[in-house]
């Protein structure tokens, strides 16, 4: 059974926007929202690395290569999480995962399906 659902991927000019969507299924809201979540990428050929985080009193944080172009948000009513993205670039072609962080930053061993983004040139 499928405890994250990522959606919205698709294809995507060079420069173009869009909203990656997470609908957690794992816990209900008000644990939910006591939660980190995050989005991970893994482009072929490579590994599976942090894009950007969310903790429950709302911080952000972003890998240096997405800062200033990717935001962060979270519905906890809804138990979603979101990735807009802006001035994409080829090399943000990948496929792009969420997940629930720990205490110390570490991801849940169970992924989600991921969500497909392909940038054209």
């Amino acid at each position: 059974q499928v405890q994250v659902a990522e959606s919205e991927g698709g294809l995507v000019p060079a420069g173009g926007s869009r909203r990656l969507v997470c609908k957690d299924r794992r816990s209900i809201r008000s644990v939910f929202s006591c939660k980190t979540m995050a989005w991970y990428r893994q482009a072929p050929g490579k590994q599976r690395d942090l894009v950007a985080q969310i903790a429950s009193d709302r911080t952000t944080n972003y890998a240096d290569f997405v800062k200033g172009r990717f935001t962060i948000s979270r519905d906890n009513s809804n138990k979603k999480v979101f990735l807009q993205m802006s001035g994409l670039e080829p090399e943000d072609t990948a496929v792009y995962y969420c997940n629930e962080l720990d205490e110390w930053g570490k991801p849940r061993n169970d992924w989600g399906q991921g969500t497909q983004v392909t940038v054209s040139s």
